[in-house]
């Protein structure tokens, strides 16, 4: 029960400075003395006029308010400006006076339409954020630790159609068909002729959206598109989750600094977005890039180890029927090109096909009275096929690498680095999902919480260590 006394302390009047009412510890003061915002006033100097127009917000403290966000992980921006109604340490950051009035819940997304729409600003602002931790040293690409998580869009799972699914060529595909072509003529093939690029299908590509279609052919392969947010896409995992998401790719250091990242459709597997961010990756001294299973591809193999770039890779089981011999006890004799079967009977190459890989089958009536008959193959022939890829050779190069010392522990050191990244983001920074429309809008997002991120593990080791701006 409030006294009389407690009464008169909320009327009475007291000159005060806001600077006292914000803790020397608090977190956006050790922010603000680890970087110098006004870098900002360059990125934006095309975007505003000095002689035209009303006074706008201060492009700094525009940018300041989706940073709160995103550091504290607010919900919405609506949320947002009411705490920075009562919050003095915001007000402090944003350079507000107490009475000062705050922009309106809807001023940011009206810049972003009207002024920032088809600019890389924030991603300017993480690259700028990033260099200042690589000017104090704090950065060591070597190590380099690639993973993805997904993000659920904000779209309504029911409000969906499908649409035929366009062909997106893969960033090897022409690579590989001349490596198939020259293959197939070291062995007397014929070179295949090449596909009619307008009846190809395929995993799809997100840009093309006309294509909705309720009634495809049945031999066209057809994808689920939201109507709400059209460049999302269909993402399944597990039993449990069948949502509309982004997929974010991320590069990252051994010390957990984020180097880079993209933003994908969820439906797009790690393996054919890796080449995006990679090439993102290219100005780093990488030596070692260190990713799970879903990236464990011979194209990557080969053209990580092609730029002198130690792929490390986990060990995948072979993904063998019960009761059959698993592919590892089939023996590849280099020098003769076949395959020996645990009865030590060859399987000699056939033919190599359009996906790249060469075909070694064994004879059928030999293996007709085989005694291991029953754990080979179910063939009516009793022929039986083991595949070998035209760039197994990188493969078996980087398992070696997997065996050799350190290995295994540098891919240990995943659930401390990416993992973790992916962790704190969505436990403190609002990276489950996204109240945008729009890759554009996501990139944005992601953009902006992981320069918060970077941002604030630098901060506070330029506050312990005693380091300056300058």
């Amino acid at each position: 029960m409030m006294t009389q006394e407690n009464e008169k302390v909320r009327k009475q009047m007291q000159i005060v400075c806001i600077d006292d009412l914000v803790p020397q510890d608090h977190l956006l003061r050790v922010i603000e003395k680890a970087i110098d915002w006004t870098f900002i006033y360059d990125l934006v100097r095309d975007r505003y006029s000095e002689e035209t127009g009303r006074p706008s917000i201060d492009p700094v403290t525009l940018i300041k308010i989706p940073l709160i966000q995103y550091l504290y992980g607010i919900k919405s921006m609506r949320q947002t400006i009411k705490e920075i109604e009562v919050n003095m340490a915001y007000r402090w950051f944003l350079g507000l006076e107490l009475y000062d009035p705050v922009p309106h819940f809807s001023t940011f997304g009206k810049n972003y339409t009207r002024r920032f729409k088809d600019t890389d600003l924030f991603e300017q602002i993480f690259r700028h954020i990033l260099e200042e931790c690589y000017r104090f040293k704090l950065v060591d690409p070597t190590e380099v630790f690639v993973d993805a998580t997904h993000v659920k869009a904000r779209a309504n799972n029911k409000k969906m159609q499908k649409r035929i699914a366009q062909h997106e060529a893969l960033f090897f595909e022409e690579t590989l068909r001349k490596e198939i072509d020259a293959d197939r003529e070291s062995h007397s093939k014929k070179p295949f002729k090449k596909k009619d690029d307008d009846n190809k299908t395929g995993s799809g590509s997100s840009d093309n959206f006309k294509d909705y279609t309720t009634d495809a052919p049945k031999d066209d392969k057809t994808m689920k598109c939201s109507t709400t947010d059209p460049e999302s896409g269909w993402f399944r995992k597990g039993e449990h989750k069948n949502v509309f998401a982004y997929g974010i790719q991320t590069a990252c250091d051994k010390n957990g600094w984020i180097l880079d990242f993209t933003v994908n459709p969820g439906n797009e597997h790690d393996s054919r977005t890796f080449k995006k961010l990679y090439d993102k990756l290219q100005n780093t001294a990488m030596e070692y890039c260190v990713v799970d299973a879903g990236y464990r591809t011979p194209a990557i193999a080969k053209m990580l180890l092609d730029d002198g770039v130690k792929p490390v890779f986990p060990y995948k089981r072979p993904m063998t029927k019960q009761g059959f011999f698993p592919k590892y006890e089939y023996v590849y004799d280099e020098y003769n090109d076949c395959y020996i079967c645990p009865n030590n009977q060859v399987l000699s190459y056939r033919t190599t096909n359009r996906e790249g890989y060469r075909e070694y089958k064994s004879c059928g009536q030999i293996c007709a009275s085989c005694p291991y008959l029953e754990q080979c193959t179910h063939s009516k022939d009793h022929v039986k096929l083991v595949t070998r890829h035209v760039w197994e050779d990188y493969m078996e190069t980087c398992e070696d690498i997997r065996y050799t010392e350190g290995m295994k522990e540098l891919y240990s050191h995943r659930k401390e680095t990416i993992e973790r990244i992916f962790g704190t983001a969505k436990e403190n920074h609002g990276f489950r999902y996204t109240q945008m429309y729009g890759k554009a809008r996501m990139t944005m997002k992601v953009a902006l919480t992981f320069a918060c991120m970077n941002l604030k593990k630098l901060a506070k080791i330029k506050n312990e260590w005693g380091l300056q701006m300058a």
